[in-house]
């Protein structure tokens, strides 16, 4: 007896979810790429394949799909599956507080806890801030830029800055360049390619932001399947995960104004920086999903006056 063909049963956008989870979960996918969990991954792909709005599926639960919207989902579902592909690399977007940005396998898929900082009320808000004025901020940038989310998330929130934009990979740049386009920023996004300050000569800033290269040895070595299908040199940094970090608080001084500061990410390598740099006074800072993985540093730490 031949067996029926999903998309010819699966009719509906709740159809096509629930259909998503069942196959998820059965067959273990991971998580983690800008969703939590089997159904937000099922409801990102379906939406978004449809190009529907991502924030609320129940508006279109109930909408029926044609036949080629069906098949193709199916398809995609599977790809997911038997491939481990994450969900952002097949429908090709991403997203951090709302804002779409291209990706692809030459990019790390953009998720940052930097994202949510810049949004929050430590940045020109009313009370305990790093940063009083936005408005003021002249000159940010954005190292190991990836998809050039974080310094286009940082030419919105500065809107009178000029960000540099620097990356190793001249194939991440290429994305990058896609999505500065998109937002229409060439004229305020910069992009270099280089390691780290190289391409930037003696150039200062007000804010340094970088998501860098913070994966341990030991865990590369253990990554599940779909984070394997992320650029290697993205995520790896070193023994204990801190090789780039390390050079990033080394260089910085060169390369901050005074009255500005740097803003990092590093995983969970917190305690490691304490013990080893007990003369710098880091600003462990928390999101909502996260617990001292960001550190911010200002210019009067490294005795810029």
């Amino acid at each position: 007896m031949p067996t029926s063909d999903p998309a010819d049963d699966l009719l509906t956008v709740r159809d096509l979810v629930r259909h998503a989870v069942t196959r998820f979960r059965e067959s273990g996918v991971v998580t983690g790429h800008g969703v939590t969990g089997a159904l937000d991954d099922a409801v990102f792909l379906v939406l978004e394949t449809l190009r529907l709005p991502i924030e609320d599926v129940n508006p279109w639960a109930d909408c029926r799909l044609t036949r080629d919207e069906r098949r193709r989902l199916v398809d995609l579902i599977e790809t997911r599956v038997t491939t481990r592909k994450p969900t952002p690399y097949l429908v090709g977007r991403a997203y951090i507080h709302g804002i779409p940005f291209r990706v692809d396998e030459r990019v790390l898929i953009p998720r940052s806890f930097i994202g949510e900082i810049l949004f929050s009320d430590v940045i020109g808000g009313a009370g305990f801030t790093l940063v009083d004025e936005p408005a003021a901020v002249g000159r940010v940038l954005d190292l190991c830029t990836g998809s050039g989310c974080l310094a286009i998330l940082a030419a919105r929130v500065f809107e009178n800055a000029e960000v540099d934009a620097v990356d190793l990979s001249p194939d991440a740049l290429a994305v990058a360049r896609l999505n500065v386009s998109d937002h229409d920023l060439e004229d305020r996004v910069a992009l270099h390619q280089g390691d780290l300050f190289a391409p930037l000569g003696d150039a200062r800033y007000d804010l340094i932001i970088t998501n860098p290269p913070y994966v341990e040895a030991a865990v590369m070595d253990s990554l599940p399947p779909e984070y394997r299908h992320e650029p290697e040199m993205a995520l790896a940094g070193g023994p204990d995960g801190l090789d780039i970090v390390r050079r990033i608080l080394a260089a910085a001084p060169d390369h901050l104004l005074p009255g500005g500061g740097i803003l990092c990410e590093i995983g969970t390598g917190r305690e490691i920086l304490d013990e080893e740099f007990p003369d710098l006074p880091f600003l462990w800072l928390d999101t909502e999903e996260s617990e001292g993985e960001v550190f911010w540093l200002d210019a009067d730490a490294f005795g810029i006056r």
